[in-house]
């Protein structure tokens, strides 16, 4: 429970019952039919099965398709020459997008050339400039120096 709760007897609440009210039934009236007659009687037809047995109804007419509207032919130097002008616009952006991609090749090797040149120039300047400003290094005179194991003994 929670702290605060202290119990209550329940209260009474006033309840509404609300009751469905009926609706009269809608009477379908049904449309007069009035008889129409036919503008003209069939005709009706008997047909003699194979086995003797003898079918009557009356004859029906195929229906018929709606006329087809004809199309304009049109001439075959016509579509080939569209066909012509598509291919050629499709040649036409196809070159386009090769030589950008030609020339966005070329800048980038070009780049990769001079990245190359930037790396080797640094390199041989360190070696340049380490050698001839190391003044740790003892000069000998050989004629006079004895070498042993990496020492200088004179």
């Amino acid at each position: 429970m929670h702290p605060n709760h202290t119990p209550r007897p329940p209260t009474a609440r006033a309840v509404e019952v609300h009751q469905p009210t009926p609706l009269p039934p809608a009477v379908a009236v049904p449309a007069p039919v009035a008889p129409v007659q036919p503008s003209s009687v069939p005709a009706v037809a008997s047909v003699v099965l194979p086995d003797g047995r003898v079918v009557t109804g009356y004859a029906v007419n195929p229906a018929q398709p709606e006329p087809v509207t004809v199309k304009p032919a049109v001439s075959r130097a016509a579509v080939n020459v569209a066909l012509g002008g598509v291919g050629f616009l499709a040649v036409c952006g196809g070159l386009i997008l090769l030589t950008s991609f030609i020339a966005a090749l070329t800048a980038f090797i070009t780049q990769l050339i001079i990245l190359a040149a930037v790396i080797f120039g640094g390199w041989i300047a360190v070696q340049i400039f380490t050698a001839s400003g190391h003044q740790g290094g003892t000069t000998v005179n050989i004629r006079k120096a004895t070498f042993k194991r990496n020492h200088f003994h004179g």
